[in-house]
């Protein structure tokens, strides 16, 4: 009898699987037939929980996968790393201090912490690293200081951008680089009046600007251009003919932090003779880059451990955040803060997970990189080995909700939208799944929901 139920069961299981099967293929050849769809490309695989086949539609056809490629950082990064990593901003001097007089340089220096000034973590804003700054400095007994003020920014290689981002995107707030200090989130805000640059969210030091902007249209498509340690900035397309935010990327981070922590100190009433200098502005200068004292550390300031880190990287598709993690883990694992040495760790990473390496090319962390090319497959292969780690919590948390009501991370750019992620169907079904389209002729988001609401 016992022997009968199990096969009964299994009968069972089997057949519902045929099913859903059945009405993803439906729903999947009916969007591939349509008139939009003449030249897409599609990539769409979905198992149950213990990574047994369901369906797939081409699936180890590699494709271009915008944000779900942080599916594959985010993971990595919480097992190599650990969920309680924390980057570490430090403030030291050289010389000595006499008479309340710094007979030397103050240093800031980092290891590339991408929250230091974020606003997106309470205890953690730009007020809440100054207020520490600042009575580190007094506690040291420093009244006054006769040198200059070191933002020392060496931790990183001098690349801030992957090489396969497109020109369009560095200088939006999207596209910020990766620096050894990074403040702010490397992003700015401006205020428009239609056309008109009516002001910013911070004064930016040393940027002048080109304004190509026209009005027209009811929504934002402006485009702003910086690049890495310009002053030159440009802003053109349409915008509405009427009051909007639009926001940018910061072309020098440590330059812009240090223009501020002068500002600080001024406010507090400690004197500073000296002049607001970078490592790599002294390199461009032609002159020998000044390190961080390892002593006469007056300030240690940490960062939110990882986990937190990784819930605004995978709900808030940040960018920046993917593109540290990359150089982090070159930094780490290989001894070496290059995008290309992240991104080959990366790589080896899943590779050793059992992924085939022929469906990851990896060309950045976040997705923003139209050289990445990933098959559907190997995105659920990543789920799923997620999923049995200790640190699976914290990844599953940062998994926003989308329309639809399921809980999954998207991808959207220009001819490509996708989604991975898990859901429990209403007849308590676990499904692990991904779905990438590339060169659909609309927007793709409606359609792929509708294919995924057969899970439902």
């Amino acid at each position: 009898m016992k022997k009968l139920l199990t096969i009964s069961v299994l009968s069972t299981q089997i057949i519902f699987a045929q099913n859903v099967a059945q009405k993803l293929d439906d729903v999947t050849k009916n969007l591939m037939n349509s008139s939009l769809a003449v030249s897409s490309n599609l990539s769409f695989y979905v198992s149950d929980e213990s990574g047994n086949l369901i369906y797939e539609f081409q699936g180890s056809k590699g494709l271009s996968t915008a944000s779900t490629q942080k599916i594959f950082t985010a993971a990595a990064a919480l097992e190599t790393l650990g969920k309680n990593y924390t980057y570490k901003t430090t403030s030291s001097y050289s010389g000595n201090i006499s008479g309340g007089n710094l007979n030397g340089n103050l240093f800031i220096t980092s290891n590339g912490d991408p929250t230091l000034g974020s606003w997106r973590y309470e205890g953690y804003k730009p007020e809440n690293f100054k207020q520490k700054l600042i009575e580190a400095v007094k506690k040291s007994g420093i009244t006054k200081i006769s040198g200059d003020l070191i933002i020392d920014d060496s931790y990183f290689d001098h690349q801030t951008i992957p090489g396969g981002w497109p020109w369009d995107d560095l200088g939006n707030y999207y596209g910020a680089g990766v620096w050894g200090i990074n403040w702010r989130e490397n992003q700015f805000d401006m205020n428009m009046n239609g056309s008109e640059i009516k002001s910013f969210s911070y004064p930016l030091e040393a940027v002048k600007w080109l304004n190509d902007v026209k009005t027209g249209g009811n929504s934002d498509q402006s485009l702003i251009f910086t690049a890495p340690h310009s002053d030159v900035a440009l802003i053109n397309g349409t915008l509405p003919s009427k009051a909007v935010t639009v926001s940018g990327s910061v072309p020098n981070p440590p330059l812009q932090l240090g223009v501020e922590v002068q500002k600080w100190l001024k406010e507090s009433g400690i004197e500073i003779s000296g002049k607001v200098l970078t490592s790599s502005q002294l390199e461009i200068d032609g002159k020998k880059s000044l390190e961080a004292p390892k002593n006469n550390i007056i300030l240690t300031y940490e960062s939110p451990t990882l986990d937190k880190i990784i819930y605004w990287f995978l709900r808030k598709s940040v960018n920046l955040y993917g593109e540290n993690i990359i150089k982090t883990l070159g930094k780490e694992k290989k001894g070496n803060p290059s995008f290309k040495s992240g991104i080959a760790y990366l790589k080896e990473f899943w590779k050793s997970k059992g992924i085939n390496a022929n469906m990851i090319n990896f060309a950045d962390g976040s997705g923003l990189s139209p050289q990445n090319y990933v098959s559907a497959k190997a995105e659920v292969q990543a789920l799923l080995y997620a999923k049995k780690q200790t640190w699976f919590d914290a990844y599953y948390d940062g998994f926003p909700t989308q329309d639809n009501g399921m809980k999954m991370k998207s991808g959207t750019m220009r001819d490509t939208k996708s989604y991975a992620g898990y859901h429990t169907s209403k007849d308590g079904k676990r499904y692990v799944y991904a779905i990438i389209i590339n060169n659909y002729q609309g927007s793709g988001s409606t359609e792929l929901q509708k294919i995924l609401n057969v899970l439902k």
